[in-house]
C-alpha cells in the first residue's frame, strides 16, 4: 500500500491489497490510496466479501504466483472466477514483474562505503522488503504501527539522502530539504488521522498540496542523483518512470469509477506498473559505491526507455479524452466528497445538481440507492427532473422502474427532489430551502413558541426550583416523561423496570426506585409540564385536575431531573430543567397533577418535597 506520494516510488503497491473497510472515511494524502480507496469501495458494492461464489482454485493460485499475496486474498477478487481479460492481464504481469523482480535482486555493487552510505543501503532495502513482503505481516497490525513505521524509516531515509548525494548546489540541497519535509509532513498528517487526533490540514487544497509536494520530492532526488554522477541512466531512468506512475496513478484514480468492467484486470497492470518504483530504489542502494558514473546504455536501450517514459507520461492524458455518448459520472455512491449532506440553503446554485447525485446513488445505512451507477450524470437529473414534475406516487414509481431503480416502492422524498427542482418541492415544502442557520432559527422560535403556549398551574405558590416547558414525546409509541436520577450508577436499569411498571398502573405511573415514568393519558405527541420542588410537602389542591397520584422517589446522587430536548432532538423537554432534589441525596415524594382541557391539550403539574414514606397515594382516582 502506499503509504505516501512522495516516498518514493518503492511505496507504490507492486500488489493490490485485501479490501479492509475502515470507520473513517477519510482520504489519506496519497495518490495511490485515493485509488485503492475508491476500489474498495466497489468491492463492497459489488459484495465481493459475501455472499458470492467463491474463486476458482486455478484463479486462486494463478492470483498468488503473479500477484505474491496470499491465495486466500484472491477471494476478494475472484468472484466465481476470473474474467478473460483479468487472466491476460495477470499472465502478462507475470512477466513483467519477473523481469523487475530480476532486476530488484540483482547484487550490490562492490566498493567501500562510509557509515552513512551504509545505512543508506540498508534502510533502501528496509524499504524493499517492506514493499515486497514485510507489508503482510504490518498489515495485520493497526494501521497507526503501520503509519508510524513509515514515518520512521522515510524520516530517516530522506536525512540522508540529504548527507550522502551530493547535490552539488546549496540551493538544490535546501530545495530538496523542504520538498522532504513537505512529504513527511504528509506522512505525519496520516499518522494523527490514524491516532484520530486534529491534522495538519484538511480539505482538497491542503491534500493536493502534500501530493504535489511528495511527489516534487521524488522528482527532485532525480535530479540529485544525476547531479551526484555515481547512479547509472538506467536507475535515472527508473526514477523517472517512477515519477510518470504518479501521473498515471492520480488521473487514473479520476477515472477508475467510469470503468463499467475489467476493473480487475486494470488493477492488476497497475500493480505491475507500481513496481517500477521499486526498481528505481534498488538501484539506488545497489550503486552507492560507483564513484564513476557507469557506461551508458546502448542506443537501442535509451530509446525504449524514452518511449517508455513518453508512454507514462501521455497515456493519462489520452485516457482522459472520452467520446461525445461517454456517460459522465461525477459521483457514485460511496464517493468520499458524498459523505456530508448539506441543506439547500448552504450550497451554492452551482453545487445543487451535483448534491442531488450524492443522494441519488448514496447507499448510505445499507438503502438502495434510488438509481443505479450504471446510470449517467444526464440521465439521473433527467429522471430526478421528471419526478419533480409527477402528480403522484404511481408515476413515480414508474419512473424509477423503468430507470432500473433498487427501490422504486414509495417514490422519490422531496427533500432529495429539491435539488434539482427547488421552485416546484419549494411551493410546498418551504422548509426544505432553508440554509442551517435558518433552519436552527425557525426551530429555535418554533419551540419558544411551543413553551409560551403553556402557563404556570400554580402561579402564586413560589417552589425553590420550578420550571415551566412544553415536553415533545415522539408522535407514536412514547410512554410518558422520566423523572429520575441521572447520576445513579443504575439509571439505565431503573428507567427500563419503570417502563415495565408504567402500564400495570391504572393512573399510567411506573416507579422503580430513583426512577418514576409519567404515561400521558390521551393520544397526544406534547404536553405542557410544570416541575416544582418545595422544602415540605405543600397542600394537594386537586380541584380542577383530573387525577392526582403522589409516588415515592430515591435520589443516589443528589439529583433528580426531567429530561430535556438534546442538540438537535426531538423527545425532552423544550427549556432546561431544574434539579428537583433540592436536599441532597436522599428520599422524596413526587405527587403527579394531570389534566385535559377543552382543546384536546394535556397539562402535568410534577411537586417534588422531601419525605421517607414509600406509600403510593391515589389523592384524586
Amino acid at each position: 500500500m502506499l503509504e505516501h506520494v512522495g516516498a518514493a516510488a518503492a511505496r507504490l503497491p507492486y500488489l493490490p491489497r485485501p479490501p479492509v473497510r475502515r470507520c473513517r472515511a477519510k482520504i489519506a494524502s496519497r495518490a495511490f490510496r485515493w485509488f485503492l480507496a475508491d476500489y474498495q469501495d466497489w468491492l463492497s458494492r459489488a459484495g465481493s466479501c459475501s455472499g458470492g461464489r467463491g474463486p476458482v482454485l486455478g484463479d486462486v493460485w494463478l492470483w498468488a504466483a503473479v500477484e505474491w499475496s496470499p491465495p486466500t486474498y484472491a477471494g476478494f477478487y475472484a468472484r466465481g472466477g476470473f474474467d478473460t481479460p483479468t487472466v491476460v492481464a495477470l499472465l502478462v504481469a507475470a512477466v513483467v514483474k519477473a523481469a523487475l523482480l530480476w532486476l530488484i535482486l540483482r547484487a550490490p555493487a562492490p566498493g567501500p562505503l562510509d557509515r552513512q552510505a551504509k545505512a543508506l543501503r540498508r534502510l533502501l532495502y528496509l524499504a524493499v522488503a517492506y514493499t515486497l513482503v514485510l507489508w503482510y505481516p504490518i498489515a495485520l497490525l493497526p494501521d497507526a504501527v503501520d503509519a508510524v513505521f513509515q514515518l520512521a524509516l522515510w524520516t530517516a531515509i530522506d536525512l540522508l539522502y540529504l548527507l550522502v548525494i551530493r547535490w552539488r548546489s546549496r540551493m538544490l540541497r535546501a530545495a530538496a530539504g523542504a520538498m522532504f519535509a513537505v512529504e513527511l509532513a504528509g506522512m505525519a498528517n496520516e499518522l494523527l488521522d490514524e491516532l484520530d487526533l486534529p491534522e495538519l490540514g484538511s480539505g482538497g487544497i491542503v491534500e493536493l498540496g502534500l501530493v504535489l509536494g511528495g511527489v516534487a520530492a521524488t522528482l527532485i532526488t532525480v535530479v540529485g542523483q544525476r547531479r551526484d554522477g555515481r547512479w547509472s541512466r538506467g536507475t535515472l531512468a527508473a526514477g523517472w518512470l517512477s515519477v510518470g506512475v504518479y501521473a498515471l496513478v492520480i488521473p487514473f484514480n479520476f477515472l477508475f469509477e467510469r470503468i463499467s468492467s475489467g476493473k480487475e484486470a486494470v488493477l492488476v497492470v497497475m500493480g505491475a506498473v507500481g513496481l517500477v518504483g521499486t526498481v528505481w530504489i534498488a538501484a539506488t542502494a545497489r550503486e552507492l559505491p560507483a564513484e564513476g558514473r557507469p557506461a551508458d546504455l546502448p542506443p537501442a536501450r535509451r530509446r525504449v526507455i524514452r518511449v517508455a517514459v513518453a508512454a507514462v507520461a501521455v497515456l493519462p492524458i489520452i485516457a482522459l479524452i472520452h467520446p461525445e455518448q461517454t456517460p459522465h459520472l461525477t459521483y457514485t455512491g460511496w464517493s468520499m466528497d458524498c459523505y456530508d449532506r448539506p441543506r439547500f440553503g448552504d450550497l451554492k446554485p452551482a453545487e445543487h445538481d451535483a448534491a442531488f447525485l450524492c443522494r441519488a446513488r448514496s447507499a448510505e445505512g445499507g438503502v438502495p440507492p434510488m438509481f443505479p451507477d450504471s446510470l449517467s450524470d444526464q440521465a439521473i437529473l433527467a429522471y430526478g427532473r421528471a419526478l419533480c414534475r409527477t402528480k403522484d406516487r404511481d408515476e413515480q414509481e414508474a419512473i424509477l422502474t423503468r430507470a432500473g431503480s433498487a427501490r422504486p416502492t414509495g417514490g422519490a422524498d422531496p427533500w432529495d427532489l429539491v435539488y434539482v427542482c427547488p421552485e416546484i418541492v419549494g411551493a410546498t415544502h418551504p422548509e426544505l430551502l432553508r440554509s442551517t442557520t435558518e433552519t436552527e432559527a425557525a426551530y429555535t422560535a418554533y419551540i419558544a413558541e411551543e413553551n409560551a403556549k403553556c402557563r404556570d398551574p400554580w402561579p402564586r405558590t413560589k417552589a425553590v426550583a420550578q420550571a415551566t416547558a412544553k415536553y415533545f414525546l415522539f408522535a407514536d409509541g412514547d410512554h410518558g416523561y422520566l423523572v429520575h436520577d441521572p447520576g445513579d450508577e443504575a439509571a439505565d436499569q431503573a428507567a427500563e423496570q419503570a417502563m415495565d411498571k408504567v402500564y400495570d398502573d391504572s393512573a399510567l405511573i411506573g416507579v422503580a426506585g430513583s426512577a418514576v415514568l409519567v404515561g400521558h393519558v390521551e393520544d397526544v405527541s406534547d404536553l405542557c409540564l410544570t416541575v416544582k420542588a418545595f422544602r415540605t410537602a405543600p397542600p394537594q389542591r386537586t380541584a380542577g385536575w383530573d387525577q392526582v397520584n403522589e409516588v415515592p422517589i430515591v435520589s443516589r446522587s443528589g439529583r433528580l431531573a426531567v429530561p430535556e430536548m438534546g442538540e438537535g432532538g426531538e423527545v425532552g423537554a423544550g427549556a432546561p430543567m431544574p434539579n428537583l432534589a433540592i436536599a441532597g441525596k436522599g428520599r422524596y415524594r413526587l405527587r403527579v397533577y394531570v389534566r385535559v382541557d377543552d382543546a384536546g391539550q394535556e397539562h402535568h403539574l410534577v411537586v417534588v418535597f422531601p419525605g421517607t414514606s414509600r406509600r403510593r397515594l391515589e389523592l384524586k382516582p
